[in-house]
């Protein structure tokens, strides 16, 4: 069969992602600061994907130089140098802007290096005592880019030094040679981390020449070292090691741009080309060389500010250590009922849109369409059998409500039919769950004109009609979490109009008014609801003063009744309203609000811990309480 007018070529696809050219579009290298000669704070960026000049990103908190930066896919983190300071600061790579607060290095460092990163963790290595006596380190620091905080202890390089540089791909770091304090002298050791695990360095082979002030990056299978010092002595010449093996490095070509051989600018890869970019004196040249292919480096274009002395201060939002996985949703031939479809439908923030978005939830990537509702609307209730999406009441623009109940079909991919009616004529802010069998809708809100209630309606999702009362909530309320197992459905939170930390569960099977379960660590509503077979997340929401954002993430098992314990935190606080969608591994919350609206991120429910950056929405200016749910729930798991 013939793939040619599909969304997916499948063969083209399969071919790129093994010659290594499978990658999100566009990929971005960007250069943190650097010496002008004097201190610069400009952050520039250009797309790796073509040639051509810099732009301006946005600006470091302060002017620094003999920066280490490093990053995950969606976030870029910089560790200044130059001071007598230890300061972290990180900036959405995504966006732009300017950079914040992220945490501290365990001690200040000037001259740093890294052994690369990976995106849960990223490593800056090395450097040395700012001011005198100028001691050499051997620490390797260690942080999470997805989070925020202090760096930890990693393990040690194999020789105390500074201004080497280095870089690698999804399993190993590499770092080539530099400076030892107070002997003063230039190495060429190479030596290598395993970023699975914390541990010191091991020894890699050697450099072909000592050198300092090189450029290292690392590949999808190479590592490169690019010029650099020997004092007095220049090398324009490129050297390289293939990560996976050890052994001493051996040569790839020369750069062109002798600028680029000494206090370099910084270095950064898309695992095809590696660019170079400043040197000395403080210069705009970028150039590049392509990593599978020896040969001297070529012309890219310029940066927007000539910088120096910034060897580490480079990387990328698709180095080779972000893994395709972390880039782009694969596609896939065929759709099987139950693998991890996750359905994100209908938004506000404060216009109104009819987008279904879908994500596969064991693969992280960007969300795609899957179709439309059959009105524009948000703040609804969602819920999924393995074969059907049903979405119920909304929000179709401020102060107007509906009673709609659409279904879709998962296997089709396309826009939602209408199901049938709510109970109530006027609903929002309405929350649902499901089993296979049966989806409930509880409480809401109508703005016209009754206010908040207490009602429950349930409908069968196999038989389209109207929805029955099944029960009342506690009290009158809505903007509640919920999420479910096979046989029992909770509900978490809410306001009526003030915030209650409140659960309560029900038996699907039957019907009935609800029964305590217990409280949340926190008083929250406008929060999303997930859950595995066995446990349930309550994630996100609005604080106490109905204002601002929180991250708060807390979990229940839901065969038992007792209070919610402390599960870790979002990746970045902000009140969803809907947006939780789950299999028996991952629990996934889209959206929300406060201060972004496209962020997707996911725990892992087994455990405890905080959230870990999934990809985007592509409804990314409307992403506020949508109505989420999936194939392969807790409610559809025995």
């Amino acid at each position: 069969m013939s793939n040619q007018g599909k969304i997916w070529d499948i063969r083209e696809a399969y071919k790129k992602q093994r010659a290594n050219t499978w990658t999100r579009s566009p990929s971005k290298g960007f250069w943190f600061g650097g010496g002008t000669p004097s201190a610069s704070n400009v952050i520039q960026t250009v797309n790796m994907d073509s040639t051509g000049n810099a732009t301006d990103f946005g600006d470091l908190s302060r002017a620094a130089v003999r920066n280490v930066a490093n990053s995950s896919s969606v976030r870029g983190v910089v560790a200044f140098g130059g001071t007598s300071d230890n300061t972290i600061h990180y900036n959405d790579l995504k966006s732009g802007g300017n950079t914040s607060s992220f945490g501290d290095l365990s001690t200040a460092r000037d001259y740093l290096m890294s052994h690369g990163g990976v995106e849960t963790r990223v490593t800056f290595s090395g450097g040395s005592a700012p001011g005198s006596p100028y001691a050499s380190s051997n620490v390797i620091d260690v942080v999470s880019p997805q989070t925020t905080g202090n760096a930890v202890d990693f393990g040690d390089c194999t020789v105390a030094r500074n201004a080497g540089a280095g870089g690698g791909n999804e399993t190993r770091g590499v770092c080539f040679a530099g400076y030892l304090y107070p002997s003063n002298t230039v190495n060429n050791v190479i030596d290598f981390v395993n970023f699975a695990s914390f541990g010191n360095a091991s020894d890699f082979g050697d450099l072909s020449s000592a050198q300092n002030y090189n450029n290292g990056v690392g590949g999808k299978v190479r590592a490169f070292s690019m010029g650099g010092s020997n004092y007095p002595g220049y090398s324009s010449q490129i050297d390289f090691v293939t990560i996976a093996t050890t052994g001493n490095s051996s040569d790839f070509g020369d750069l062109t741009f002798t600028d680029h051989r000494n206090y370099a600018g910084g270095s950064c890869e898309n695992k095809i080309k590696a660019l170079v970019g400043g040197g000395s004196p403080a210069t705009n040249t970028i150039s590049f060389i392509t990593q599978a292919t020896a040969g001297n480096s070529s012309d890219f274009g310029d940066l927007t500010t000539a910088i120096r002395e910034n060897n580490s201060g480079a990387t990328s939002n698709n180095h080779s250590g972000i893994t395709d996985e972390n880039m782009i949703q694969r596609p896939s031939v065929t759709y099987m009922p139950g693998s991890g479809r996750g359905l994100f439908a209908g938004y506000h923030n404060p216009s109104h849109s009819a987008a279904i978005d879908l994500i596969s939830i064991p693969t992280l990537g960007n969300s795609s369409n899957f179709g439309n509702l059959s009105e524009a609307r948000g703040r609804s209730g969602a819920g999924c059998s393995v074969t059907r999406l049903i979405v119920g009441g909304g929000e179709k623009s401020p102060g107007v409500t509906t009673d709609t109940i659409d279904s879709t079909e998962l296997q089709s991919q396309g826009n939602a039919a209408d199901f049938g009616n709510l109970s109530q004529s006027i609903n929002s802010q309405k929350t649902a769950l499901s089993n296979q069998t049966r989806t409930i809708f509880s409480g809401g809100y109508n703005a016209g004109g009754s206010g908040f209630t207490d009602t429950m309606d349930y409908i069968t999702i196999a038989s389209a009609g109207n929805a029955t009362d099944f029960g009342n909530l506690s009290a009158s309320k809505a903007s509640m979490a919920s999420f479910a197992s096979a046989t029992r459905g909770v509900v978490t939170g809410g306001r009526s109009p003030s915030q209650t930390n409140a659960m309560e569960y029900v038996t699907i099977a039957s019907t009935s008014n609800v029964t305590d379960f217990g409280d949340l660590t926190v008083v929250m509503s406008t929060h999303a609801g997930a859950s595995s077979g066995t446990r349930g997340l309550s994630s996100g929401g609005l604080n106490p003063g109905d204002s601002a954002g929180i991250n708060t993430t807390s979990y229940v098992t839901i065969a038992s009744t007792s209070d919610a314990t402390d599960f870790g935190d979002l990746t970045v606080a902000r009140y969803i309203n809907g947006g939780g969608a789950s299999n028996s591994l991952r629990a996934v919350f889209a959206g929300g609000l406060t201060p972004v609206n496209s962020v997707i991120d996911y725990f892992t429910i087994a455990t405890t811990g905080n959230a870990i950056d999934f990809g985007d929405l592509i409804t990314a200016s409307a992403g506020r309480s949508n109505g989420a749910c999936a194939d392969s729930h807790g409610g559809l798991q025995t």
